[in-house]
């Protein structure tokens, strides 16, 4: 057996994850096999296991994929938006661009809708809180250096921000009527303000 080299193992983990991507976006985790995953990537079951050892460790990478991304745009979202004269921009940049990303269909079917039932709602809750709580944080601390929000609010503020976000790209993502991403930051900047 030839030995593949570090990049090609590379190459072939970045292909498993993006033939996987496709199909838990296109058909959802539960209808897709690690079969059409290895077919996709034209690779054996066996090369598969050897980068992840189930299908549920897969979907778990390429969730934790998504959130890192959605989490970068949402920083340079808000590193763009600062304003010497707004202090909320920022903030509300960063949360603009996490209700967009909600509408977006990988976003919707890998993030919102099967993470929950994959990782399990605790576990979901945690690695997305994980992922997601500092930059509700940082935002909720800058307002509070501000005067904006009371300092000892800040913390239990943050906690509830971040769980409304969750609780409005789950609405997003399900076609809730009435709930889209652009009234929905509406929305958050009338709660933001009204802290004060």
């Amino acid at each position: 057996m030839v030995k593949r080299t570090k990049e090609e193992a590379e190459k072939t983990r970045a292909l498993i994850l993006r033939e996987a991507k496709k199909l838990f976006q296109k058909q959802g985790y539960a209808e897709t096999s690690v079969s059409q995953i290895c077919e996709n990537a034209e690779i054996t079951k066996g090369a598969l296991f050897h980068y992840f050892p189930n299908k549920e460790k897969l979907f778990e990478e390429v969730w934790t994929s998504l959130q890192l991304k959605m989490d970068q745009a949402a920083r340079k979202a808000a590193i763009a938006a600062r304003s010497k004269t707004d202090h909320y921009a920022a903030f509300l940049a960063g949360i603009g661009t996490y209700l967009k990303w909600a509408t977006r269909r990988d976003y919707q079917q890998i993030v919102l809708i099967d993470g929950p039932s994959v990782l399990g709602m605790s576990g979901w809750y945690e690695a997305d809180n994980h992922l997601g709580r500092d930059n509700t944080m940082a935002g909720m601390q800058w307002l509070a250096r501000h005067g904006l929000v009371k300092p000892e609010l800040a913390v239990p503020l943050a906690v509830l921000l971040h769980n409304a976000l969750n609780g409005a790209g789950l609405a997003i993502s399900r076609g809730r009527k009435g709930v889209t991403a652009e009234n929905t930051l509406k929305a958050f900047e009338v709660m933001l303000k009204g802290m004060a």
